[in-house]
């Protein structure tokens, strides 16, 4: 029993630090702190992260799932290309998906997870994306979809919205010094929020089409202008 104890426990370690190591390399690739196109040797992050090769080698199979970064073989692990035709293809998918998550969370969210979404709102209200950093800006937009997705309570609409909006953010990275108007954007999510809230379906789905929509708009306005 107690070998059996020790090997759970050496897998709790190992899973901790492969999540560990997994949640700081997309942390990057989503800020294009990687940029686009780098390669990441699993030696230099191990170390860079003060952690052995095995959770960074799982991390960045993790990764390659989530079409952040490419394996070839003989010659390594890239981060992915961002191109300007992803933006459509993107797009496409979270301007259906979206409102879908939306207005089921309106629906079917407990209580407790409203009341997370109020303190996510408030978050909102009280942010200054004049003051704030582009990772505080990033993390907050975040926090809104993810609680929202989580909201859903579907797991597998969770997880496929999670990976297209990190590639999503990434876009969103690249441009976000040229958006003339960040404050609206963010602030725009407190209708969606109340809405969710409120249990208004067919409002959250509206706003959150709207949401993804107007972010494809001014994305392409930064890049073509």
């Amino acid at each position: 029993m107690a070998v059996e104890a020790l090997a759970i426990a050496d897998d709790a370690v190992k899973k901790s630090l492969a999540d560990m190591a997994y949640e700081r390399i997309r942390d990057r690739l989503l800020m294009l702190d990687i940029k686009p196109g780098d390669l990441l040797n699993d030696d230099h992050l191990a170390r860079d992260l003060g952690m052995g090769r095995t959770p960074v080698r799982e991390a960045l199979k993790r990764l390659e799932l989530d079409r952040l970064v490419v394996s070839y073989p003989r010659r390594g692990t890239f981060a992915t290309r961002v191109e300007v035709t992803d933006l459509a293809f993107i797009s496409e998918i979270r301007t259906q998906l979206e409102p879908l998550a939306a207005s089921r969370a309106a629906r079917v969210a407990t209580e407790q997870q409203r009341e997370q979404l109020r303190a996510v709102m408030q978050a909102v209200e009280s942010f200054d994306t004049h003051a704030a950093s582009v990772v505080e800006t990033l993390r907050l937009d975040a926090r809104v979809h993810r609680g929202i997705y989580a909201a859903a309570a579907n797991p597998h609409l969770e997880d496929v919205l999670i990976r297209y909006d990190n590639l999503a953010t990434r876009i969103w990275c690249m441009v976000l010094d040229r958006l003339p108007d960040l404050s609206r954007h963010v602030h725009e999510h407190l209708d969606l929020l109340g809405a969710v809230i409120d249990g208004d379906e067919a409002r959250a789905g509206d706003l959150a089409r709207s949401h993804v929509s107007g972010f494809e708009d001014a994305v392409r306005k930064a890049l073509f202008t």
